[in-house]
C-alpha cells in the first residue's frame, strides 16, 4: 500500500517556533521552516500583536541553527516584501539574496520558497523558478495539491487550523496526488487548548498508517537532481 506523504511548512521564523519544534520533534514530524534573514538581527525584534493579543519576536540570528536543527529550510526572500509592489530586479535581489544567505547559514541546499502573503505574479514566480528554487507555495488551497500545474505556483490543501482539516486530509488520501499539504503560522497559536489541539493533531498523523511524513523538496526531486 502506497502511505500519503504528509508535508507542512512554517512562516516567519518567530519564538513560537521552538514550542512548535518541541511538538514536531516529540512526534517524530517532518516540516519546513521559512525564514527571511533580513528579520534576524543580533538579538530578538518584535512586540506585542494587537491582533493575536500577545508578544511575537523573530528569532536572532544566533538562536537558528540550533533551532531548527535537523528540520528543513526554505526561501521566504530577504525581508517579506510584497513581491508585486516592488520593481522586478529588487524583487529578483530578494530572492536570490536571501536564498545565497540561508544556503550559507545552514549549509544546506535551499530548494523551496514561499510567497510573502502569498502575493506573486507570472513574472515575480519566474525569478523564483530562475534563481534554483523547486517549488513556490502560495496560500491558495487545492485538493489534490500534487501535481501542480506549475511548481512555482504550489497550492497546500490548508492551513493548519482549517476548520475541515480532518475532512480535506481523509480526501487527499483517496485523491490521486497522495499528498496532504498544510502551513501556518506558530503565532496563531494562543491559548492552550490550540496548542494541545495541535499537539494531538501531529499525533494522529504520526501514528496513522496509511501516512507518512515527507519532506517537502523530495516531493520534486528525481534521483539525478537530489543531491545538488
Amino acid at each position: 500500500m502506497n502511505k500519503m506523504k504528509v508535508v507542512q511548512c512554517w512562516d516567519d521564523g518567530v519564538n513560537d517556533d521552538i514550542r512548535l519544534i518541541e511538538i514536531l520533534r516529540r512526534h517524530g514530524a517532518k516540516a519546513s521552516f521559512n525564514l527571511n534573514p533580513a528579520t534576524h538581527q543580533e538579538s530578538r525584534c518584535g512586540g506585542m500583536s494587537e491582533r493575536w493579543k500577545k508578544r511575537i519576536e523573530r528569532l536572532s540570528r544566533g538562536e537558528l541553527n540550533s533551532v531548527y536543527e535537523g528540520f528543513t529550510i526554505a526561501n521566504h526572500s530577504m525581508s517579506h516584501p510584497r513581491a508585486t509592489g516592488i520593481p522586478l530586479e529588487q524583487w529578483r535581489e530578494e530572492v536570490v539574496d536571501a536564498r545565497k544567505m540561508l544556503q550559507d547559514w545552514f549549509q544546506q541546499p535551499i530548494r523551496g520558497f514561499v510567497y510573502p502573503y502569498g502575493n506573486y505574479d507570472e513574472a515575480t514566480s519566474e525569478v523564483v523558478r530562475e534563481a534554483g528554487h523547486v517549488y513556490a507555495r502560495t496560500t491558495q488551497n487545492a485538493t489534490p495539491c500534487m501535481p501542480p500545474a506549475d511548481p512555482m505556483q504550489f497550492h497546500p490543501n490548508c492551513k493548519f487550523d482549517h476548520s475541515s482539516f480532518w475532512e480535506i486530509y481523509e480526501r487527499a488520501k483517496s485523491s490521486g496526488g497522495g499528498v496532504f499539504y498544510f502551513w501556518g503560522h506558530s503565532f496563531e497559536m494562543c491559548r492552550e487548548e490550540e496548542w494541545a489541539d495541535f499537539d494531538a493533531k501531529i499525533a494522529r498523523i504520526s501514528a496513522d498508517p496509511e501516512a507518512e511524513w515527507a519532506e517537502l523538496p523530495e516531493l520534486f526531486l528525481s534521483d539525478s537532481n537530489r543531491n545538488l
